[in-house]
């Protein structure tokens, strides 16, 4: 399957091309991105059809002479090759009526095949060369898909900072396998797997892998291109952004880590357990704190990230114990998590791209209503909003519930840095999960319930059939993940038996298609019976509402909230949603402060509440550094005004130093 694949790689850079040559052309775009979803599809039916094959690998006479371009497909590879297939065909068919709405589609519909063939070349590169081009290539085309938009207000801002992380994140892997490979200069992945490391280097990879991949996946703090290049990029790329660019790093992390350094050391688990914690939190409540319906779901992604994290650390953990049964449950857990995210995260972006088309608002302090508008679009985010809230029966909840059960296994560790990180990551995912809920009935509600707030939400009209099909599409996924996860569990078997020699029970073999992650004496989940119980229980309670409720005509207010005007204004608003929350949080988090101004008796003016966030991470870490390269760039443009001698003499100085450190480094 491995020269199919290699094919579809090139198949999407000739549909980028062609993107280029057909830019003027009306409606071009549905061609392009027709072609986009048919080799997707292809992708994923590769990925699903390879799982738990042999190994393939395919050797191109492309790039370094003495390396060329070598390719790889295993069950790791095949697992992300079906993430990105399935993320991009729904994307594509998506964008065919999504993009009818593009002002200048030249500027994305060409870089779209081209971002989709670079995350494809990521999981299918078996050497460094080969890794990094396509991860260059993954970034440099998401960023022109940033930079899409660029006349917008803070678009190219977001698209600067966006580009200094992601050369930022290349750096740090570029020395990570710089090291990998060593002074023999083996820069395949074979070669690397052969090698013998001492510890101090591994320790050094570790660290440079898990930056240069956090990165890109949005780990706190270095998640700050996140909530500003998803709103920048159009609703579709956001979805390939954040629903399988992120995961593409979360793969790069696993390649790194769980194969080519080996067996793990226990240390490095209580970091990867610490970061994950800490962004889970963090994420969800930068989230609370947004009324930017985008930047709210940039944000609910780096939440999500710090879950998968966690699942990998605990995996981390129990390998390096010996434990490859709950290495194999924690493992199990962080990639079903990866699908889940990548999918209702993607049907998430979907309808908050499909509420920006029908009102052109992206603040949700401007919507409301809209579900008797567009009743499609939010019963589908409405399932995209329970999906992500990791409640039964959809499928986030079984990804989070096996990490909890991967979590209760941890007495059998010795370590106490161990005994200490991973009770306290499950106080801190049991929060992230409630406020998880909280943020997205704000979200919902706001944007879909009560009345309109502005004319554009009270003309709302419902988006085009290729946009529902799409969304549609995933919230069926949801579903069907949800009520039968036992299926998804043992299509990652294969995975989890080649990185931590273990797998987790087959799961579809018993009663009720029930699932038991480690013993039936201590835990099952079934996703079935629990659709069944609700199904039936909600239509048992409208038949009885239906059947014996009076049929007498009542007429009455509705309930006001203590609040008599009938004016929109009056409605809660995403501020006063979570205002209790912020002053719980904010003031120790982010440092919050409100400014109240209440005029005198008398005075017509308005009563006004400002609030005002900050962010740590960006005034901690960014903000200084940026102060000091703006100065030393002030400090030596000088050097721009020398004159000829002094040019001469500068370099005539430079060279007289470089040859002096030769000298003494000899």
């Amino acid at each position: 399957m491995i020269e199919p694949s290699a094919y579809c790689v090139a198949i999407l850079l000739a549909v980028s091309v062609l993107g280029v040559c057909t830019a003027r052309i009306r409606h071009a775009h549905c061609l392009i991105y027709a072609a986009c979803a048919l080799v997707c599809l292809a992708l994923a039916w590769i990925g699903v059809a390879s799982l738990g094959a042999e190994v393939t690998r395919l050797k191109l006479p492309l790039g370094l002479p003495w390396i060329g371009v070598n390719l790889r497909l295993d069950s790791l590879t095949a697992a992300f090759i079906a993430l990105i297939g399935l993320g991009g065909a729904s994307a594509s068919v998506y964008a065919i009526g999504y993009g009818r709405h593009e002002d200048e589609p030249a500027r994305v519909v060409p870089f779209v095949p081209a971002f989709l063939a670079g995350m494809t070349l990521v999981v299918l590169a078996d050497d460094a060369f080969a890794f990094l081009f396509a991860w260059e290539l993954m970034s440099l085309s998401s960023w022109a898909l940033v930079m899409a938009h660029h006349r917008e207000a803070g678009n190219a801002h977001a698209a600067y900072v966006y580009l200094i992380m992601a050369v930022f994140s290349g750096l740090t892997l570029l020395l990570a396998f710089g090291l990998l490979a060593g002074p023999s200069g083996g820069f395949t992945f074979a070669a690397i797997r052969a090698s013998h490391l001492p510890p101090v280097t591994i320790a050094i990879v570790f660290v440079l892998a898990m930056i240069g991949t956090g990165c890109k996946a949005g780990l706190v703090p270095l998640h700050v291109w996140l909530p500003l290049a998803h709103p920048a990029a159009p609703s579709h790329v956001s979805a390939l952004m954040s629903g399988v660019m992120t995961k593409v790093a979360v793969y790069g992390f696993i390649r790194i880590v769980f194969d080519l350094l080996g067996t793990p050391s226990w240390w490095s688990a209580v970091v990867v357990l610490v970061a994950g914690g800490v962004t889970s939190v963090m994420g969800v409540l930068y989230a609370l704190m947004e009324h930017d319906l985008k930047r709210l779901l940039a944000y609910h992604t780096v939440e999500n990230i710090g879950i998968i994290f966690i699942g990998l650390g605990l995996a981390m953990a129990f390998r390096a114990n010996g434990l490859p049964a709950g290495a194999a449950l924690a493992l199990t857990a962080a990639l079903f998590h990866v699908f889940n995210h990548s999918v209702f995260k993607s049907l998430l972006f979907f309808g908050s791209g499909a509420v920006l088309t029908a009102t052109g608002e992206r603040d949700m302090e401007h919507l409301g209503g809209l579900i008797h508008r567009m009743p499609k679009t939010a019963f589908a985010f409405l399932v995209g909003c329970v999906a992500i809230s990791a409640l039964p029966p959809l499928n986030g909840f079984v990804s989070e519930w096996l990490t909890f059960q991967a979590i209760v296994l941890h007495p059998g560790l010795p370590q106490w840095g161990l005994k200490i990180a991973i009770p306290a990551d499950g106080a801190l995912l049991a929060l992230s999960a409630a406020l998880a809920a909280a943020c997205f009935v704000k979200a919902f509600g706001v944007c879909f319930l009560g009345r309109p707030r502005t004319t554009q939400a009270a003309q709302a009209r419902e988006v085009d059939g290729f946009s529902l099909a799409a969304m549609f599409t995933l919230a069926a996924i949801c579903l069907l993940a949800g009520v039968l996860p036992g299926a998804v569990i043992d299509a990652l078997a294969p995975v989890t038996q080649t990185l931590v020699g273990a797998r987790m029970p087959t799961q579809m073999d018993r009663a009720w298609l029930s699932i038991v992650p480690i013993a039936e004496a201590r835990s099952s989940y079934d996703g079935l019976l629990i659709f069944l119980f609700i199904a039936v229980s909600a239509w048992a309670m409208a038949i009885t509402v239906r059947r014996f409720a009076s049929h007498r005509l009542r007429r009455g207010p509705a309930w006001d909230c203590g609040f008599p005007d009938p004016s929109p204004a009056t409605q809660y608003t995403a501020g006063s949603f979570t205002q209790p929350i912020r002053r719980v949080f904010g003031a120790v988090v982010f440092a919050s402060r409100e400014t109240v101004t209440m005029p005198p008796p008398g005075d017509m003016a308005p009563a006004r509440i400002e609030k005002h966030i900050h962010d740590p991470a960006w005034e901690v870490f960014y903000a200084p550094v940026a102060a000091a390269v703006a100065a030393i760039a002030d400090w030596m443009n000088v050097l721009q005004f020398l004159t000829i001698r002094r040019y001469l003499a500068f370099v005539f100085v430079a060279l007289i130093l470089l040859l002096l450190v030769l000298a003494l480094w000899q």
